[in-house]
C-alpha cells in the first residue's frame, strides 16, 4: 500500500479558538468558504459531534459529485475533522490559541485506503486522478483558509 499523501496550510485569525471552531464545525456553511464543496448537510438528527454523518456536494469545471463523510474529531476550540468515504481522505481543522487570536490549520490526508480505491476505480488513470486531487488540495486549502479568515473577522 502507498504512504498517505498530506498537505497542511495555516493562517492567523483574529478570533478566539471557540469562535473559529463554531464556524468550521458548521458543515452546512462549507459552501461559503470552499472553492470545491458547494454545500453540505447533516444526516437527520446529526450535528458537529464525533460519529455524526453528513453529505457534501462538490463541483469543479470537469464534474460534480457527492461524498459521504463521518466526523472523526470534534473537540471544541481544538480540532474538528471528518473522514470521506469514510477512510479515504481525512480533512481536519486544528485551532491553536495565539496572542492575536487563533492559528487555524487545515490538513488533508489522502490515505492508502483512498489511493487503493482510486486504483480500483480509475485503473491505469489512477495516478493521474491522484495527482489532480493532490493539486486541488494544495490550491484549495490556502483559498479556504483565506475565505475563513474574511468570514470570521468581519
Amino acid at each position: 500500500m502507498s504512504a498517505p499523501l498530506n498537505f497542511v496550510g495555516s493562517i492567523r485569525i483574529s478570533a478566539d479558538p471557540l469562535t473559529v471552531y463554531g464556524v468550521v464545525s458548521d458543515v452546512t456553511r462549507t459552501g461559503e468558504w470552499s472553492p470545491t464543496c458547494r454545500e453540505c448537510w447533516w444526516d437527520e438528527d446529526h450535528g458537529p459531534r464525533r460519529g455524526a454523518w453528513f453529505i457534501g456536494l462538490n463541483v469543479t469545471s470537469e464534474r460534480e459529485w457527492k461524498t459521504r463523510s463521518q466526523v472523526v474529531v470534534a473537540d471544541p476550540g481544538v480540532a474538528f475533522g471528518w473522514s470521506v468515504g469514510p477512510g479515504r481522505v481525512v480533512w481536519t481543522y486544528r485551532m491553536e490559541p495565539s496572542c492575536d487570536g487563533t492559528l487555524l490549520s487545515e490538513s488533508w490526508e489522502f490515505t492508502p485506503e483512498g489511493q487503493a480505491y482510486f486504483a480500483e476505480r480509475f485503473g491505469e488513470h489512477a495516478a493521474e486522478q491522484v495527482a489532480v486531487r493532490s493539486a486541488a488540495a494544495r490550491e484549495d486549502i490556502p483559498a479556504t483558509l483565506a475565505a475563513l479568515k474574511r468570514i470570521i473577522e468581519q
